[in-house]
């Protein structure tokens, strides 16, 4: 089993970073690579549209309001993974006007090596914090 854990700081605090992204269906909000999604099963599950028009299909695994957190799995996308488990958590920073968000996840790559799918994710978390990071550095200058 691969893994990648991506952290970064954003210019806000924890309670509006986590009212930002703390929905399981909020990725649409502060993602640029999903524009759409929908729940599904009560909102246990989110059907994800991307660029390409592919559906990617994930479950809710945990979610902890109090810790900032949640736990997700992959049921159906275009990726080349398999037992794909990510979590998305903001945590406390010593300056309380910033957080810490840190986006990490373990797959089983298929017909590809663990290097392959660890720079894909890796680069997914990061370009997805760097989004989150500029979109409240925006909110920050207004």
């Amino acid at each position: 089993m691969a893994n990648t854990i991506v952290t970064m700081e954003i210019p806000a605090n924890p309670e509006k970073v986590w009212q930002l992204i703390g929905g399981f269906n909020s990725l649409p909000d502060w993602l640029p690579y999903i524009p759409s999604s929908e729940l599904l099963e009560g909102g246990r599950v989110r059907s994800l549209a991307n660029p390409d028009g592919d559906a990617i299909v994930e479950r809710l695994v945990v979610f902890n309001d109090q810790e900032r957190l949640y736990t997700y799995s992959i049921m159906r996308a275009p990726f080349p993974v398999s037992n794909y488990q990510s979590t998305i958590h903001v945590q406390e920073h010593s300056d309380r006007n910033k957080s810490i968000v840190e986006w990490s996840g373990s797959f089983t790559p298929v017909d590809v090596t663990d290097e392959e799918v660890i720079e894909l994710f890796h680069g997914i978390y990061k370009d997805g914090l760097e989004a989150l990071r500029q979109a409240f550095q925006v909110l920050t200058v207004l």
